[in-house]
């Protein structure tokens, strides 16, 4: 059951399963229209008898919705979704004033609706009303209200143009449309406009701005009428974390946090449900039955030879095992490049080599290329930044990590979860606001900062601010902000300093020379590539682009590179894993840390056997 417009309960039966934009659900003779709001998490229902096509119901429910939040935001916020349910609202004189605020505006609007019914047969008219409504549209609008009774007698009457209200001059007009040339019919039309716009005078001008208002405000993107300047009122004060800060942090951090049996501060692995074991014989099968029928000579012999032991692999045996291999590998998102090059690497280290008794070519072939995956996905270095920064810790200066990446593969957003994690490890965290560019890009910082320090308050930590934010606003050089960041971080003490950049495409040749002067001029500890998941072929030029520019442009004698991998985005791949390998072919460097998911929580290290093993899942 749910609370209408009105304030009477309705049930609503089917509210949910509508999945259309109109969002009404029709009930034998009722039709019900009903609007969410998402934040106080209230449901605005208002019914009608379906015959009546009410052309004010999407205003009057805004309208009510607009009002009833802003009456009792105070109470919603104070008392949560219980003051809901418990609550009393005296709503009734707002709903009826809306409702005759609405039902006059509707009349504005009515003849309008009328007149496009019946355009196509008295097309002459229809130029007329055009001609008359760029001219004088308000005035014309007040007559239509008054003619409202005149126009319900006679429907022949309804698109005459002539906004006359009597009889014999629509008959006239309406009939002996061929006698009257246009110029006369509009030099009527006009005389009779001014003598109603001269009765009209006075009256007019009262009730006109409003319906005028609402008219300019229908079309437009949902509301920007006059409740506009309270609407923004509402985020200033959300902005500045003052009024609506606390009440969000009040029920946040298990929406925050995700899973609360986790150990806190632990980067947990990534997990892979499928059981190895089974997964390898399924796609052993698979790929061995028809590469045993194209491989070798064909039929029995064939099989056999594929079959018995004591034979050295040749070039012909391995290349159709090799070509599905690379099929499968780049409908696993490897780019294409890589597979072939992966492909080409295993041929080469099993060319000649003696098989094993009774092993088939194909489960050869998938053994070597899985060693192969498991030791791209393990480079010689590992990344530990819990160690590195203890080690920057004890020479008394600030860790150092800077992030970079094309547009929108979630930099700021895992910037976030990592600063979450450093705090549950008990470093502090100064975020510096190095993307100067994109709009929002501080405000967004800002908000998690506010969220952090929510969730690890400095009563929780000896009264240390964990996580703070540096910026210096927007269209400023960035590599400026990093080192002020920076020498801020030295003189506050704090552990670490994780520096934001813009996006940037790769083959933007004056960004990315900015990206490599940041990184030059700072020696961060850490460059972090952040790549999504979800790329393809496009993961190969963007981390070649970004290395080179990288070298390039950097003044040391060994060129500072990315150091590691920000993989984002792995909750939306399902098993298509394959961009993983092709950043870690291409830069030989780890992925330090994966994003899987919305909240804070959503951080893990690499699992290389899960990723292999999403890999070769058939």
């Amino acid at each position: 059951g749910m609370v209408s417009a009105a304030g009477t309960p309705i049930l609503t039966p089917s509210l949910s399963q509508e999945r259309g934009g109109n969002n009404s659900f029709t009930h034998e003779a009722l039709t019900l229209k009903y609007k969410l709001d998402n934040q106080f998490e209230l449901v605005f229902v208002v019914g009608f008898q379906k015959i009546l096509t009410l052309t004010y119901v999407d205003k009057l429910i805004d309208d009510v919705h607009k009002e009833f939040r802003d009456k009792y935001r105070n109470e919603f916020q104070q008392k949560g979704a219980l003051g809901l349910l418990n609550g009393t609202f005296d709503f009734k004189d707002d709903f009826m004033r809306l409702l005759r605020d609405a039902e006059e505006s509707s009349k504005v609007r009515a003849p309008t609706v009328m007149k496009t019914f019946e355009q196509s047969l008295k097309s002459q008219k229809t130029v007329k009303c055009m001609i008359e409504t760029r001219g004088e549209k308000p005035k014309e609008k007040v007559k239509n209200k008054k003619n409202k009774g005149s126009k319900k007698d006679g429907t022949e009457a309804v698109a005459a143009p002539s906004k006359a209200s009597a009889g014999d001059k629509q008959l006239s007009a309406a009939g002996d449309k061929e006698e009257l040339t246009k110029d006369e019919i509009l030099q009527k039309n006009r005389e009779e406009f001014f003598r109603r716009h001269m009765k009209a005078g006075e009256k007019s001008r009262s009730p006109k701005p409003d319906a005028q208002k609402e008219k300019g405000k229908k079309p437009r993107v949902w509301d920007l009428g006059n409740s506009n300047a309270k609407v923004l009122d509402y985020s200033n004060s959300a902005t500045n974390g003052s009024a609506e800060a606390c009440p969000v942090e009040e029920f946040d951090p298990d929406m925050a946090l995700g899973d609360k049996n986790r150990e806190p501060g632990r980067l947990y692995d990534l997990e892979y449900e499928s059981d190895d074991e089974a997964e390898e014989e399924k796609v052993v099968q698979n790929t061995s039955k028809p590469s045993v029928k194209k491989g070798g000579l064909g039929g029995m012999f064939g099989m056999l030879k594929g079959l018995v032991g004591s034979k050295s692999l040749t070039r012909e045996d391995m290349d159709p095992v090799l070509e599905k291999m690379k099929d499968h590998l780049i409908a696993k998102n490897v780019a294409a490049e890589i597979a072939v090059q992966l492909c080409e690497s295993v041929a080469k280290k099993l060319e000649g080599k003696v098989m094993g008794t009774f092993t088939t070519v194909t489960s050869t072939v998938k053994q070597a290329l899985q060693e192969a995956l498991v030791q791209i996905l393990q480079p010689q270095r590992r990344v530990d930044v819990l160690r590195d920064v203890m080690d920057a810790q004890r020479h008394r200066r600030p860790y150092v990590i800077t992030f970079c990446g094309v547009n929108g593969v979630g930099k700021s957003t895992n910037l976030a979860k990592i600063s979450f994690w450093l705090i549950e490890n008990g470093f502090s965290v100064l975020i510096a606001a190095c993307d100067t560019f994109r709009a929002g890009a501080v405000e967004q910082l800002r908000t998690h900062t506010r969220r952090l320090n929510a969730l690890h308050p400095p009563e929780s930590h000896g009264g240390r601010t964990m996580v703070q934010l540096y910026e210096k606003g927007y269209g400023k050089d960035a590599a400026g902000i990093a080192m002020e960041a920076i020498s801020y971080a030295r003189n506050q003490g704090f552990d670490v300093v994780l520096v934001d950049t813009a996006g940037r495409m790769q083959d933007n040749a004056p960004l990315m020379t900015a990206l490599a002067k940041l990184i030059a001029v700072n020696a961060p500890d850490l460059v972090l590539f952040v790549g999504e998941a979800l790329v393809g072929n496009e993961a190969v030029d963007q981390l070649v682009k970004f290395n080179k520019a990288l070298a390039d442009h950097s003044m040391a004698q060994t060129p500072r590179l990315i150091d590691g991998i920000v993989l984002t985005k792995f909750d939306t791949i399902d098993d298509k894993v394959g961009a993983a390998i092709s950043m870690t072919y291409i830069t030989s460097k780890p992925i330090v840390f994966v994003g899987t998911g919305q909240t804070y929580c959503d951080l893990r290290s690499l699992n290389a056997k899960a990723v292999v093993a999403a890999l070769m899942k058939a």
